[in-house]
């Protein structure tokens, strides 16, 4: 079943915008580069003909699912919006079971006249409200042992985020915030200080989850999320070398609902070329790590009072970029642990430009992938309960590069579903 809650969360939150980064980002750098030498104010002429000028595309869509009915909606993207890096996304979504989506976000703006050239700033906010949606919920009134329950009710969900961003002065964020989104030429190594984006992100954040059916979580948790990245792919599009590493730590502030909690996670990312051959124009393994803990899990403020996330927002398995045998957030707990292999290849045969739909858009490459992933979600934080009946996915799909934004369809398979996801950008 091909849930749009979560193809609006992959176009939105983690592929279309980091798309559009190296686009935007190259305007900026030819046009600040004429603008300079021919005047100190730009003109409108100018823009238009350096591409400054904010620009608009939009696209209409429908589609019918087994939760939501009869969908129909659209998106618009503008480049440019404001600023020559910055961009602006949103999406609407209408059901003929009365639910609907709504989702907007503003992207790498930066503050005027060069100050503080190495901070880029976001904002985005999700509203839905879901007739029957699929949840899972860690509900056993919140003591020691959690149970993960699937339930199908109503439910309104939102979030909102602030992101500030700090790109560190070193390798390619050298010459400031703006510059670090533009591609590079520049060879790969594992030096930080010579090579890749390095980056520390403040995000507070406010989500909220309420049910129809009655649970012991808080229908709302809000908190601050730090973020420390190193981007040291060669091409985030389609990496062959290099890799990235982000850890994360989030707080959740308490309230009248529920006590303060805190979660961590660390990813590791890595792609290795594996040559050519009469077959195919490039083979890539790809490689990810993934660690998530909850140190509060066991700390109480009462009785049954414990410092634990609601399953909403904390540790979690399963969707479109873990586990993608399972449906989103099938694993919830206390920690979490993921490998995942890629095998990506580009054959030789290209077609799609030839095909029809396809030959109205540019097609430079299409990827085929096999991956297999294997983790587990625990209640205790230990090497040997992680490892305990791990589930597995296995699966296979194709990967295009349509207008610079990178679409991926695959199936993936598991011991209890199939679950076909079609998402913008790499999972990883």
């Amino acid at each position: 079943m091909l849930s749009f809650k979560e193809l609006l969360l992959a176009v939105s939150a983690f592929g279309l915008i980091n798309e559009l980064h190296a686009e935007t980002a190259v305007t900026q750098q030819s046009a600040t580069k004429e603008i300079t030498t021919k005047s100190n104010k730009p003109h409108l002429k100018a823009e238009q003909k350096l591409g400054l000028k904010p620009e608009l595309a939009a696209v209409p869509f429908f589609f019918s699912s087994e939760n939501l009915s009869t969908a129909f909606g659209g998106a618009a993207v503008i480049k440019h919006a404001g600023q020559p890096q910055s961009s602006a996304l949103g999406i609407g979504l209408y059901t003929t079971n009365d639910s609907w989506v709504g989702y907007m976000s503003f992207n790498n703006y930066q503050l005027p006249k060069g100050i503080a050239p190495q901070w880029l700033f976001g904002l985005e906010h999700y509203q839905a409200f879901y007739k029957e949606g699929t949840y899972f919920i860690n509900d056993a009134d919140r003591k020691a042992q959690s149970m993960n329950q699937r339930i199908i009710t109503q439910g309104d969900e939102s979030f909102s985020k602030l992101h500030l961003e700090y790109v560190l002065p070193i390798g390619k964020g050298v010459n400031g915030a703006a510059a670090s989104l533009r591609p590079s030429k520049q060879k790969v190594n594992w030096n930080p200080l010579t090579s890749g984006v390095s980056t520390v992100t403040f995000t507070p954040f406010m989500q909220s989850q309420a049910l129809l059916i009655a649970t012991s979580e808080p229908s709302q948790t809000k908190g601050l999320e730090i973020s420390f990245d190193w981007d040291n792919r060669d091409n985030g599009k389609n990496s062959s070398d290099g890799g990235q590493t982000n850890l994360k730590i989030r707080n959740g502030f308490s309230d009248d609902e529920a006590p303060s909690w805190t979660t961590w996670s660390f990813e590791q990312s890595a792609f290795f070329s594996i040559g050519k051959n009469d077959f195919f124009r490039q083979q890539i393994l790809a490689t990810h790590f993934y660690l998530a803990d909850t140190p509060t899990w066991n700390s109480q403020s009462g009785e049954d009072d414990y410092h634990r996330p609601p399953s909403y927002a904390g540790v979690s398995l399963g969707g479109y970029e873990q586990l993608r045998g399972y449906s989103t957030k099938r694993f919830t707990g206390r920690s979490a642990l993921l490998y995942t292999l890629e095998y990506r290849v580009q054959p030789h045969w290209q077609p799609l430009q030839e095909w029809p739909i396809f030959n109205f858009y540019d097609v430079p490459w299409w990827q085929w992938v096999v991956f297999a992933e294997v983790g587990n979600v625990s209640d205790s934080f230990s090497i040997s309960a992680l490892h305990q009946d791990m589930e597995w996915s296995l699966g296979a799909g194709a990967r295009f590069e349509v207008e610079s934004v990178v679409i991926r369809a695959e199936l993936g398979v598991s011991d209890e579903s199939n679950q076909f996801w079609v998402m913008v950008s790499q999972p990883f």
